[in-house]
């Protein structure tokens, strides 16, 4: 429509980029302090940008628009990742975890992990069946994943759990998993696309309006929770008086679903029920008229921070969209065009009242 303001270019090889350095930075659930403060680090070049701390410690970052009123639109996105604790230390000097985070543990079968030790760094090891030998136990191949079956292996010469303490470890440590990016022919390879993309997004945003020198239609603020993979990242610090909540994450890809690696997907009833049809028509109209190829879609096993906002008591319209993204919750898979049409559907939404 000749009315709506054109929409300035995304740059996506410094969306990649910051993608790529928030994926290396480890932030499971309860740990994402080192994550928060290199998304804060990188809003420093947008000083329009306002940024504070959450009691929570999730971000709170705020855009004026040219005449501010407080702000009336909000959109979420989660830099809180999946990981595991150390749950016990075993007499072999192993260690057995307990996920953060919902996991399938065979996602995780034979990935390279880090303990984060209280005092003395980090420790490198491997995360495997006990029984992982197929020349050694017979039920290798069929054996179930869960976490009595499933331990660390260290990278140290330790043999019994006094060993194991020894390095520094203990009961309640946080255990990382290898993300292991790779960008190649398009695509983002890596661990916690969910939500690192949409948080690369937002900033992509950022620095295209920065760039062009334009603010939102209407005072927006902008949520990166740190709480999300376990249920409650936005059931709080959403400012009072918001209309419209845009929920950004990652959209299932699999049997039965409709989005793929390459759109954006809006959803439009996950595990919780549906979300708000008018605000969810709305950015449908608004991707129709710029020419956003957008697939809708409904997720089975899915809820997201718009959701916990809404259990919260929260009363603002809620809406979900989201780049697609393979193998959910395993070693995930994502497409620049995914994230640059998510991008470019943030900012039609932004500069349009």
């Amino acid at each position: 429509m000749n009315s709506q303001p054109a929409l300035p270019n995304i740059d996506t090889t410094y969306m990649i980029d910051f993608l790529a350095r928030l994926l290396d930075t480890p932030s499971p659930t309860g740990f994402a302090r080192q994550a928060m403060e290199l998304v804060e680090q990188e809003i420093a070049k947008y000083p329009e940008v306002n940024v504070e701390w959450t009691k929570k410690g999730s971000l709170l970052l705020t855009l004026q628009a040219e005449t501010p009123t407080g702000p009336k639109r909000a959109l979420t996105a989660h830099a809180d990742t999946l990981g595991a604790m150390v749950r016990q230390i075993k007499p072999s000097g192993r260690l057995e975890l307990t996920e953060v985070g919902g996991f399938a543990w065979g996602s995780v079968e034979g990935e390279n992990c880090l303990v984060h030790t209280r005092h003395n760094g980090t420790i490198r090891g491997t995360i495997l069946p006990h029984e992982a030998s197929v020349h050694v136990y017979e039920n290798v191949r069929d054996g179930k994943r869960d976490n009595r079956s499933m331990e660390v292996r260290l990278d140290e010469p330790v043999s019994n759990a006094d060993e194991t303490r020894g390095l520094g470890i203990e009961v309640g440590d946080y255990v990382f998993f290898e993300p292991r990016v790779e960008v190649i022919n398009g695509f983002i390879k890596s661990r916690h696309l969910d939500d690192k993309a949409c948080v690369a997004v937002i900033m992509a945003v950022f620095k295209s309006l920065h760039d062009a020198n334009l603010k939102p239609a209407v005072d927006t603020c902008f949520l990166i929770s740190n709480y999300e993979e376990v249920g409650h990242g936005g059931s709080s610090d959403i400012p009072e008086g918001v209309d419209e909540l845009v929920a950004l994450d990652m959209a299932a890809i699999g049997d039965g679903q409709a989005s793929d690696e390459f759109h954006a997907t809006i959803c439009v009833k996950d595990a919780a029920g549906p979300y708000h049809h008018e605000l969810s028509t709305k950015l449908r109209d608004l991707a129709d008229s710029y020419q956003i190829p957008v697939i809708v879609d409904t997720y089975v096993h899915y809820s997201s921070d718009g959701k916990a906002y809404w259990r919260a008591g929260g009363d603002a319209a809620v809406a979900l969209i989201g780049p697609g993204v393979d193998s959910s919750h395993h070693y995930e898979r994502t497409h620049t065009d995914a994230l640059l049409d998510t991008s470019n559907w943030v900012l039609a939404y932004l500069l349009n009242a």
